[in-house]
C-alpha cells in the first residue's frame, strides 16, 4: 500500500513539474525569445504597457553572454523600468519609447519591471 502511494505521489510530483508553470518560458506566445544567429550580434525587445497590461505578455527574453541587448519600452503613464542585476534604469514618458542598450555579460535570470506600477515586463535569461 505505502509503495502504491509513494509511487502515485512521484508520478504526481512529475506531472506537476511539467505543468503551465513550468512551460511558461517554452510557450512561443508567451517569449521574446531571440535567435542566436542573428547577423547583428543583438537581441532586441520591443514592450508596450497600455491600461495597466504588458504586451507581449511577459516571458523571457533569452540571449547567449556577450551579446548586445535592446528592450525598447513604451508606456502609457510615467514610470520607470529596471534591468535587476545590471542595475540599469531608464525614465518612461508617456507615449515616448525608452529604450535600454547593454552587452549581457552577467549569466543568470534578471527581472526587467517597472518600479512605480510593479509590473513584470520580461526575465532575461543569459546563458
Amino acid at each position: 500500500m505505502r509503495a502504491g502511494l509513494l509511487a502515485c505521489a512521484l508520478a504526481w510530483a512529475l506531472v506537476a513539474g511539467c505543468g503551465p508553470l513550468s512551460q511558461t518560458h517554452r510557450d512561443p506566445g508567451n517569449s521574446h525569445e531571440v535567435a542566436t544567429g542573428a547577423p547583428s550580434g543583438q537581441a532586441d525587445a520591443r514592450i508596450t504597457i497600455a491600461g495597466g497590461r504588458v504586451e507581449p505578455p511577459p516571458g523571457w527574453l533569452e540571449v547567449g553572454r556577450g551579446r548586445q541587448v535592446s528592450i525598447t519600452v513604451t508606456s502609457d503613464v510615467a514610470d520607470e523600468v529596471h534591468v535587476h542585476g545590471y542595475d540599469l534604469v531608464a525614465e518612461l514618458r508617456p507615449g515616448v519609447p525608452a529604450t535600454l542598450r547593454f552587452t549581457a555579460d552577467l549569466t543568470g535570470v534578471f527581472q526587467v519591471e517597472t518600479h512605480r506600477s510593479e509590473l513584470v515586463l520580461t526575465q532575461l535569461a543569459v546563458r
